[in-house]
């Protein structure tokens, strides 16, 4: 009996698979390798639209939702002409840190030096498609 319960569900793990792959589910071997640029834009993306978003947009361009009700603005990181370590900075500390909107939290606690990276490297990529 053992014998037999293990072998349907051997077959439903299989045909999970399967159907997995016939629906165009991504495997392992369908992302790029870890430490390549794209996949730290991918995973940049992931970052910023969980923190990001909300105040400076699904386009970057500082109109998020809740941008209306912070004076100054959120920043249009599309268009940023910020350096790298500005931006890691800025998102690590804040912007009261360096002068800017208060509004602007600092992250440090709470992303990984990774996903600082990951989320700047995805900012970085917006100049880069805007050409």
């Amino acid at each position: 009996m053992k014998r037999w319960i293990v072998l349907v569900l051997a077959g439903l793990i299989g045909h999970g698979a399967a159907a997995a792959a016939d629906a165009g589910v991504a495997s392992d071997g369908d992302f790029p390798p870890k430490a390549s640029p794209e996949a730290m834009v991918y995973r940049g993306n992931i970052v910023y639209s969980n923190y990001c978003v909300l105040c400076h947009g699904v386009k970057a361009d500082g109109m998020g939702r809740a941008a209306k009700i912070y004076n100054p603005k959120p920043s249009n990181l599309a268009m940023s002409d910020k350096n790298v370590q500005y931006k890691e900075l800025i998102i690590r500390q804040g912007g009261a840190a360096l002068a800017r909107s208060k509004f602007m939290p600092p992250w440090n606690d709470e992303l990984t030096n990774e996903q600082v990276s990951d989320v700047v490297g995805f900012l970085e990529s917006l100049k880069t498609a805007a050409r």
